[in-house]
Order: C-alpha cells, then sequence, then structure tokens
C-alpha cells in the first residue's frame, strides 16, 4: 500500500512540467518527453527553458530557485490534499 501511495504522489507530481510547459505555449507531450528522455540519459540538471522554448541546461543558465521554496510547496499541497481526503472520508461514511 505504501508503495502504492509514493508512485500516485510521484505520478501527481509529473503534472508541473506539462503545466509550466502549456503556460510557456510550448507542446507539452514534445518538450516534457524529451525532459524525460534527457534525465534518463543522466542529464540531471535538464529543464525547460521557456524563453528558448527547449530543453536546455537550468544549472547552467543560472536558474535556481531556493530549496525551501519548493519544499514548502510541496508540504502545503500535501497536506491540503490529506485534508481533502480526510474531509472526503468523514462525508462518505455518513
Amino acid at each position: 500500500m505504501k508503495s502504492y501511495c509514493i508512485k500516485e504522489f510521484a505520478e501527481a507530481l509529473e503534472v508541473i512540467p506539462y503545466a509550466l510547459a502549456e503556460n510557456a505555449g510550448l507542446n507539452p507531450i514534445v518538450i516534457v518527453t524529451e525532459l524525460w528522455n534527457r534525465h534518463a540519459q543522466g542529464e540531471t540538471n535538464a529543464g525547460i527553458n521557456v524563453r528558448k522554448g527547449l530543453i536546455t541546461n537550468i544549472l547552467g543558465e543560472n536558474v535556481v530557485q531556493p530549496l525551501l521554496v519548493i519544499t514548502s510547496a510541496i508540504t502545503l499541497a500535501t497536506k491540503c490534499v490529506r485534508m481533502v481526503l480526510k474531509i472526503d472520508g468523514i462525508m462518505t461514511v455518513r
């Protein structure tokens, strides 16, 4: 059960690059597929460059974000989902 939850959580996080590509006016399927391929080839710093419309070495482009910002956002989103699931569980029990 625990590995199933982790797998589903990871799939939920896959929405982020799709949304980023789509909001930048790029084709999300093409961009995310190329991003997956680059990561599979070991390019861990590959990311979506919305200005160029390409996958580039984000660290080389000096695009960085504080870890605290990402950690805080993911933690807040996770807590929100847990609250919704608890409320849904209470509503369906009645």
